[in-house]
């Protein structure tokens, strides 16, 4: 049954929302429904086939219904839908679904299913996360790169990092996953550094990229503090909205996100760049409680630049990190395309006007700016 995407889910007499019925209302995905509606001022009816479900009090109102199998279903939803005046039905249960798309229009032909199949809802992330491998593989990047370039992995291993990367909440899109996937099969072997983390979507790109191409442990870097949130941006439509945000929180997200792929190859430091910079270039183990203890080793294969993005701040970045570049490595200014600011694109554009002569490899990618560092040369002017 096709969604009706225009169908308005009012009463013709007094122009109010009908409510929708969510049934099974226990499932995740019903509960997540809820809170939508919630957050819509649309008004909803959970109802569930257990004598008592723990997630009744979770709605405002609530309605019984038998199972499916029941004789006594049809006449229940109908008794349902008349005393509530339902205007549809949202169901994640695919053998629910299925069972309503056939029988709705015979018990009431004026209420319909809000969502579409439970099952391909499932599926499409993999699906889409399956298409962008496949064209990573069979289009990839034409990159004119001085380093020899590795065979790539699987198809699967390439969803992978798409289908898990785009669960984390972050900026770093599509385009720039799969630009990411080809520069770390011209990397050389050597430390990846991520100077700005926060929920860590691009740090578990770098991370699983590291473990395929065998390129090194990643070290991410971040203060996770308000006051290192203040970008100075034009216009203070990014400053503006800091106070959304919880630094506490944003670093135990990190965690989570990170802490299951790592193979004691992945660590932080919470500091600001250039403290960062002058720890990493005294020492060459970095311990955290979550992550244990990690070797580096010294020299920067992939260098992901995409802290605080005022001027000063994205200059000191490239300062205190691009001398420890090496030779065939990689540049990554994220946000050289910004449209609340020319930091970003400022300080890359001075380096690469300082240093064109000892790049093999410069593009843009999505927002990102992208440079290797060429195999005869290592440091930064």
């Amino acid at each position: 049954m096709a969604i009706k995407e225009n169908k308005i889910n009012t009463t013709a007499s007094t122009g109010a929302l009908r409510p929708t019925l969510i049934f099974p209302a226990g499932m995740p995905r019903s509960l997540d429904y809820l809170e939508k509606c919630k957050r819509e001022g649309q008004p909803v009816i959970g109802s569930s086939s257990l004598p008592y479900d723990v997630c009744k009090p979770l709605y405002p109102a609530w309605s019984y219904l038998p199972y499916i199998t029941d004789p006594t279903f049809s006449d229940a939803l109908a008794k349902t839908i008349k005393e509530y005046g339902l205007g549809m039905i949202y169901s994640p249960n695919p053998v629910v679904w299925n069972y309503l798309q056939r029988v709705l229009k015979d018990i009431d032909p004026e209420v319909t299913l809000v969502n579409g199949s439970p099952v391909d809802s499932e599926l499409v992330d993999y699906r889409t996360a399956l298409q962008h491998a496949s064209k990573s593989l069979n289009f990839p990047l034409p990159i004119a790169s001085s380093h020899p370039l590795k065979a790539p992995v699987s198809e699967l291993e390439i969803a992978i990092i798409f289908k898990h990367g785009n669960v984390i909440s972050g900026m770093c899109d599509d385009e720039k996953i799969a630009a990411l996937c080809e520069i770390a099969r011209r990397s050389p072997a050597g430390d990846l550094v991520e100077i700005g983390s926060w929920w860590g979507k691009s740090a578990f790109v770098l991370a699983k990229l590291a473990q395929y191409y065998a390129i090194g442990n990643l070290l991410c870097v971040d203060p996770w503090k308000s006051e290192h949130l203040v970008q100075h941006d034009e216009g203070g439509l990014v400053d503006g909205g800091i106070s959304q945000y919880d630094c506490e929180e944003a670093l135990k997200v990190f965690i989570i996100n990170l802490l299951p792929y790592g193979r004691g190859d992945i660590n932080y430091l919470r500091m600001p760049s250039t403290a960062a910079a002058a720890t990493y270039q005294s020492g060459r183990t970095v311990h955290s409680a979550s992550f244990g203890s990690t070797s580096f080793c010294g020299q920067i294969a992939i260098l992901h630049i995409d802290g605080n993005h005022s001027e000063d701040a994205v200059r000191a970045d490239m300062e205190a990190w691009s001398k420890h570049v090496k030779a065939g490595g990689w540049i990554i200014v994220d946000d050289y395309l910004w449209p609340y600011g020319d930091g970003p694109r400022h300080i890359a554009d001075q380096y690469l006007e300082a240093n064109h002569c000892r790049l093999s490899s410069a593009f843009v990618m999505g927002s990102a700016l992208f440079m290797q560092i060429s195999l005869e040369q290592s440091g930064a002017v």
